[in-house]
């Protein structure tokens, strides 16, 4: 197997983990490329890795059979934009918090590898956000699994965010800002903002203000087929930007595009790991005493 390695700064808690991945992959005589920064990492906390070679951006990634990402959900997040079009499978070792994404657990990966050898898998097609401005401030990386959302830069007031869809005039939302989901994103933020949960394959995106002054504007569906303009008017004059786990400050003058990616992002998904499964184990469903 060909097997490339994305990661977060270690923890006493993970560096185990860490070096039993990597004595398995050895053990296989798996063909192992490793993220530059995360080489370093590793290296600095005494981690040996038998790597081949190493990769900083998506055109020296080799063709991996899988793309490890060693983490949590943030770091699984960070592992698409590495990955981008070229839709590597992505597994997901969870040595973070939650895991909604990142499922597996260090004690499982043997297994994990065991099912990969053998076939004993599916891939989890999920649709990515692409965001287009006239200005180039995502450099190249305008996409995203989860979410792209404008907020303010002050404490003070709000921010009102014109937004259109496929053309017309849908709202201008009076809030401390916006957020535009995919339906893997819609147990993140815009879940916290009062978003539905949206099953990964229904070919939605959620369109969420956050705190609106006006309390009868909810969250709305619409189609992923849909093009999403937004424009924003701020007393500061900018407001901050993100996509997935990268943010910026810009200035209220820029008008956004969001629309579907072309290419999606192969997330792994072994025996037993479902999307309904993740919503009971990680969201609590289910903890009743009449269940």
């Amino acid at each position: 197997m060909k097997i490339a390695l994305n990661g977060r700064p270690l923890t006493d808690q993970t560096k185990a983990a860490i070096q039993a991945l990597l004595g398995e992959l050895a053990r296989r005589g798996a063909e192992v490329q490793i993220n530059d920064a995360y080489g370093q990492t590793l290296q600095e906390w005494g981690v040996m890795h038998p790597f081949t070679s190493l990769y900083t951006s998506r055109a020296d990634l080799f063709d991996a059979d899988f793309v490890f990402s060693i983490g949590g959900d943030g770091t699984l997040l960070e592992t698409v934009t590495h990955v981008g079009e070229r839709r590597l499978p992505i597994v997901g070792v969870n040595t973070g918090r939650l895991g909604f994404l990142a499922t597996i657990k260090p004690e499982e990966i043997a297994q994990t590898l065991d099912w990969l050898e053998n076939g004993n898998y599916s891939l989890d097609e999920r649709v990515l956000l692409h965001v287009e401005n006239d200005r180039d401030v995502f450099e190249g990386t305008n996409f995203g699994l989860n979410d792209f959302v404008v907020t303010k830069t002050d404490r003070s007031s709000m921010i009102v965010v014109h937004t259109w869809l496929d053309g017309e005039f849908l709202n201008s939302y009076w809030a401390d800002g916006l957020v535009i989901s995919t339906p893997t994103g819609s147990t993140g933020y815009c879940l916290s903002v009062g978003g539905p949960v949206v099953l990964p394959r229904t070919n939605n995106f959620i369109i969420a203000p956050i705190s609106p002054h006006n309390l009868n504007v909810r969250p709305i569906v619409v189609n992923d087929s849909s093009r999403i303009e937004v424009r924003v008017e701020s007393r500061s004059k900018n407001c901050l930007i993100s996509l997935d786990s990268r943010s910026k400050v810009v200035d209220d003058s820029i008008r956004f595009t969001v629309r579907k990616e072309k290419f999606g992002a192969q997330l792994v998904k072994v025996k037993g790991d479902t999307f309904l499964e993740t919503l009971r184990s990680k969201l609590n469903w289910g903890l009743d005493i009449r269940n």
